[in-house]
């Protein structure tokens, strides 16, 4: 087990830490910086030894720029003028932006660049460190301002508050009993392309509306590396896989080795599911937090990581349960009136999209107003949801899904 920026002689002194963040996806590094940055003693567990591969397009939204760390400098692999969309590999065409859209980066180096900021805000990093199990009660609890955090090696760590960032199969989830109801499969492949082919590409992405209902499939430049993908509802894994390899051989890319193929299950919390138990809050995926119909994770990751480090500092803060529990409950309150609010709205556009993908399609391609939509929620001067409240035309798209 490896150790960064341990002052092993204020351990002894002070045994419990104030918080400990398990999971330093971009969710967990948010909350360790935000709790860190306020001056508390931060610890942030992660298994894996860093940097780690994610299966994810990498795409970096307004949102998440807006919520990363100051002075945080992005990684880019290339930024986005321009997108191509098709409806299942016909109807293609391009629309372009003076402005960039969005940002491309790779997951290793976006998120060991977030651990590092965390670090540097005084939170200590401690990789190859599995979680086994948190209690909250027992043997291992000192007392009931206390949380134990045992890792598979037996190691029992203390602390006054717990952020959960371990991704939806995690533990600090289930200790939570986070609820999900909406499982995606998205499979990806990263393909080393020649020069003349990344030059193609080169600031331009493609969305293709998929065969299956709400699937979609991408393509993202990131240098002389393409990463392919496409995502649809779990069940039929089979037919993923086709849409996929379909997707990959009309593209003319079928005899480019990937250098990885990888798959990962994204899945959605439900309305009534629970974000804190006692002292342990959850973010990120590990709360089923992402947005359902582009299934876009990482402006949710940022966003709540930084809401769950600062009120897990109020939490570590508190004297006794019953202030505890009203810090976890504004917590949640802050994450349901703001990404709450923008997945509700996700989750009806998901359903036109199942049903109409090709109304969608026709609109972003053909009505300019729906475009500059589309664009002033990547860029991030807008947000789904505002487009909603704001737009009567959407309005009446979506309430015609209320109809029998």
């Amino acid at each position: 087990m490896s150790s960064e920026n341990a002052d092993a002689g204020r351990e002894r002194e002070e045994p419990v830490w104030d918080v400990v963040v398990v999971g330093a996806g971009p969710a967990g590094s948010s909350a360790a910086y935000a709790a860190a940055v306020a001056g508390r003693r931060v610890l942030l567990l992660e298994k894996a030894e860093l940097p780690r591969y994610k299966t994810c397009g990498g795409g970096i939204i307004g949102p998440s720029r807006d919520a990363l760390p100051p002075g945080f400098e992005l990684p880019f692999k290339d930024r986005v003028h321009a997108v191509t969309f098709s409806l299942d590999g016909k109807l293609t065409r391009t629309r372009r932006s003076k402005q960039m859209l969005f940002g491309l980066i790779n997951r290793p180096e976006f998120d060991a660049g977030l651990v590092e900021e965390a670090r540097k805000a005084g939170a200590v990093v401690r990789t190859g460190a599995s979680v086994a199990r948190v209690e909250q009660h027992g043997s291992a609890v000192p007392d009931r301002r206390t949380v134990a955090v045992v890792l598979a090696d037996g190691e029992t760590v203390l602390a006054r508050s717990v952020v959960g960032a371990d991704g939806s199969a995690g533990r600090i989830g289930a200790h939570v009993g986070v609820k999900l109801d909406q499982v995606d499969l998205g499979l990806e492949a990263e393909i080393p392309v020649p020069a003349t082919v990344a030059e193609d590409w080169a600031g331009r992405v493609l969305i293709d509306w998929g065969p299956l209902p709400g699937s979609y499939g991408w393509v993202f430049p990131k240098g002389e590396t393409l990463t392919v993908g496409v995502i649809s509802a779990r069940g039929d894994g089979a037919a993923t896989k086709r849409y996929l390899e379909d997707f990959i051989a009309r593209l003319g890319l079928a005899g480019f080795e990937p250098a990885v193929s990888s798959g990962h299950l994204t899945r959605c919390r439900s309305d009534d599911s629970p974000l804190s138990r006692g002292r342990v809050l959850v973010c990120g995926d590990a709360a089923g937090l992402l947005e359902p119909w582009t299934r876009e994770g990482i402006s949710f990751a940022l966003r709540s990581g930084r809401l769950a480090g600062e009120w897990a500092v109020r939490i570590a803060e508190a004297q006794d349960a019953v202030d505890a529990r009203r810090q976890a409950l504004n917590y949640a309150f802050a994450i349901k009136a703001g990404l709450g609010v923008e997945m509700g709205v996700g989750r009806r556009m998901l359903a036109l999209f199942e049903r109409r993908p090709g109304l969608l399609h026709a609109a972003i391609t053909g009505f300019r107003p729906a475009w500059k939509m589309f664009a002033g929620i990547t860029r991030g001067s807008t947000t789904l949801a505002e487009t909603v409240r704001t737009r009567p035309v959407v309005q009446r798209a979506l309430s015609a899904l209320d109809r029998p």
